[in-house]
């Protein structure tokens, strides 16, 4: 689990950034230096599959959230987060914004480099175990990953708590 915070000046503009999910990974890996560079601050931060085991994939979300705040070295006014759920963090006032990443320009940048740092992770771990396909499929389970769990099983980077029963099932 990866996330980011940002806090972008009041100048900052882009006509680029976007949901990262509607960006390709060329327009992502143009935009986060720009993102890192023009940032009055940002971190990312990780919660290991073993984290996300013990305690669940919501909270380890937001403690992911937690975590990249707690690395950025100026105090937010107001957190925007991506989606419903979020806890209080610190004495901060917060705002949830569903399918903030495609409204609000803080929220993409985060989402950018969330990705993009997730991404070149998942190229990372490829290369030790380049049967699952990380540097391919980012750590989506697509057919070529689920049939290598099936015939290696699981690495130490795999959640055990995803469970791929049922979808295995399907080939």
């Amino acid at each position: 689990m990866t996330a980011a915070a940002v806090i972008l000046p009041p100048s900052f503009d882009n006509e680029l950034l976007n949901d990262s999910k509607q960006l390709t990974e060329h327009q992502r890996d143009l935009l986060r230096p720009i993102i890192e560079r023009e940032a009055v601050a940002w971190a990312v931060a990780m919660v290991p599959p073993e984290e996300i085991d013990r305690i669940n994939i919501l909270r380890a979300s937001i403690t992911a959230m937690h975590r990249a705040l707690d690395q950025l070295a100026v105090r937010p006014e107001h957190i925007l987060v991506d989606g419903n759920r979020f806890y209080p963090y610190n004495d901060i006032p917060y705002t949830t914004v569903i399918k903030g990443d495609g409204k609000m320009m803080s929220i993409a940048a985060a989402s950018v480099l969330a990705k993009t740092h997730r991404d070149e992770y998942m190229r990372k771990i490829a290369e030790e175990f380049p049967v699952y396909h990380w540097a391919k499929n980012k750590g989506y389970p697509t057919r070529d990953h689920r049939a290598a769990i099936v015939a290696h099983g699981i690495s130490p980077y795999h959640r055990k708590s995803f469970n791929l029963v049922g979808q295995l099932s399907l080939f």
